[in-house]
């Protein structure tokens, strides 16, 4: 029996590290890794030790013969990966690696002083950053949010249909009480403290806040009431509480996603997957009632290039070909979507598109009434939402017809890509939307590094931010053992103290945190689910101080 890596791989090698007879590749010592869109496991060299499924943050790794039909398709994923490959050498004992010389990429002197990290962000990129600094140096860290909750993008940006993606927050949620760590939530950089206040405090100030914004499609009507972007979408559906309960009406037959990532595939699933089912996960209230009350059937994925080249990853596009009640068809439209899909080579992902419904999509007649579907149309852009009051259609390109094909719809997505926004006091790149660095340190800020999509672009998925993390805390560590790190001229406890008289009485802390995670997972416990998500700044506070939250409804 071999193991399997599945759906929800989240690239950061902690299974690689445990493996006694490296056969999960690609390694970080790699050429592939971080382009690969998730490991493999070679089942020629696996040992059924299980070590790495045990190691695994978001569960993503089974035995093959325990895999359930939904995932059976990864076993064969698996193997393919080593089908034109050297397989990984047979050791002599499952017990140890054939090591080469030993290289030590940090050098940090056995007498080196204590130095405080303030890290402003709580979500991978920063927590990993955390880890890094916790569990290899004796720094002492202060972890700061603009939000009273800590999570970031584990809490507000993994759909809630993929439960395991989000036990990376367990994961991290250990360093949260750590003796080395004083967390400081609710503290907006920029607002209630300066960056200048925040380096006086610190030695070195690592910025990991990602990148929040969005790209716009540039096209007549797209501020019509009924656009929105995905980031909104995610935020609302997740409970963020900067985004309001009616940020989002799904109160249309058809919604029109632009874009053809991982992030549209989110958006289109959660929309129209059963809500009883979604009614088992940590979905926001608001979002569950409308979708109830909501009339969506069908969504339509607008790709501006071909099949062959989509951008999502080949496991969420398995993921919607088994989805409940709902079919998946390509609009065959275009030749040149047919041929692709025709000629795919195995293990592609257009190559998945064989046997999946095509079919010229008809766009004058309304949605099915007794099915859900979603629709990939390839070889298509937006080029107009049309509407007076609010989103009535949205006109898109078609081959060989400049006038283009109206489809109609009443809610417009935009899912073509997150972008970094300025931070006051930091450096900014307008083009690439983040601070310009060099290996993580702030170009032109002694003391200031940055790490995440802030540092490298919107790219990459939770493990990216493991690799991106190492490379960020060694050069800062290079800088403190060189003596190159400014002098703080306050203390830790000054901080806390500026912290509370600058956010008021909405400052968290470690014990307010853990008070928020009991009230709603308390709440979900009342309504079978993981947890009920406090979806407004007052509430998560009012839980913080540990008392009771009524909810709506």
């Amino acid at each position: 029996m071999t193991y399997a890596i599945t759906q929800t791989c989240c690239n950061d090698a902690t299974c690689v590290a445990v493996c006694p007879v490296n056969c999960i590749h690609p390694t970080p010592d790699e050429p592939d890794f971080g382009t690969t869109e998730m490991l493999y496991i070679d089942p020629k060299s696996c040992i059924d030790c299980g070590a790495c499924a045990d190691a695994c943050p978001v569960d993503a790794i089974f035995p093959a013969d325990r895999l359930t039909e939904r995932l059976r398709e990864y076993e064969g994923i698996n193997a393919a990966y080593y089908a034109e490959r050297e397989p990984a050498p047979v050791l002599a004992s499952p017990t140890f690696h054939r090591w080469g010389e030993p290289v030590f990429d940090r050098s940090i002197p056995a007498d080196f002083a204590p130095i405080r990290v303030a890290i402003v962000g709580t979500g991978p990129a920063g927590m990993y950053a955390a880890e890094d600094l916790l569990l290899h140096t004796n720094a002492e860290v202060t972890l700061i949010d603009r939000l009273p909750v800590a999570g970031g993008l584990v809490r507000y940006g993994v759909a809630p249909d993929h439960p395991a993606t989000k036990g990376a927050g367990e994961t991290f949620a250990r360093f949260h009480s750590h003796p080395r760590v004083r967390m400081r939530l609710g503290v907006r950089i920029g607002t209630d403290v300066t960056p200048e206040e925040l380096a006086a405090h610190h030695d070195a100030v690592i910025y990991a806040v990602g990148a929040p914004s969005d790209r716009r499609l540039g096209i007549p009507g797209e501020d019509l009431p009924g656009s929105v972007s995905a980031t909104s979408v995610v935020s609302w559906y997740n409970a963020h509480p900067e985004t309001g309960a009616d940020a989002v009406r799904p109160s249309t037959e058809r919604v029109v996603v632009v874009g053809n990532g991982n992030v549209a595939l989110d958006v289109a699933r959660v929309l129209v997957t059963d809500p009883d089912a979604l009614a088992r996960t940590d979905i926001a209230d608001h979002a569950l009632a409308a979708l109830r009350d909501g009339r969506v059937r069908e969504v339509v994925l607008l790709g501006r290039r071909g099949p062959e080249h989509a951008a999502y990853t080949t496991s969420e596009l398995l993921a919607l070909k088994h989805l409940p009640g709902v079919d998946l068809v390509v609009d065959d439209h275009d030749p040149r979507t047919g041929a692709a899909i025709d000629a795919a080579a195995p293990g592609t992902k257009a190559a998945l598109l064989k046997g999946v419904d095509r079919t010229a999509v008809d766009w004058t007649r309304a949605p099915a009434r007794d099915r859900r579907r979603i629709v990939l149309r390839f070889h298509s852009a937006p080029v107009e939402a049309l509407g007076t009051d609010g989103v009535r259609a949205v006109r898109v390109t078609e081959d060989g017809d400049p006038s283009g094909t109206e489809i109609g719809a009443g809610l417009l997505v935009r899912a073509i890509g997150y972008r970094g926004v300025p931070l006051a006091g930091l450096p900014f790149d307008e083009t690439t939307g983040t601070v310009p660095h060099e290996g993580g340190r702030i170009v032109g800020l002694p003391g200031g590094y940055v790490v995440g999509w802030i540092k490298r672009g919107p790219s990459g998925g939770i493990g990216a931010n493991r690799a991106c993390a190492e490379e960020t805390v060694g050069t800062l560590l290079a800088d403190a053992v060189a003596g190159a790190l400014p002098k703080p001229t306050g203390t830790s406890r000054e901080f806390r103290l500026l912290a509370r008289s600058r956010s008021g009485r909405g400052l968290v802390d470690a014990r307010g945190l853990a008070s928020i995670d009991r009230a709603e997972r308390a709440r979900g416990r009342d309504a079978g689910r993981p947890r009920v998500k406090l979806a407004t700044v007052p509430e998560l506070v009012a839980a913080a101080r540990g008392r009771r939250v009524r909810l709506p409804g």
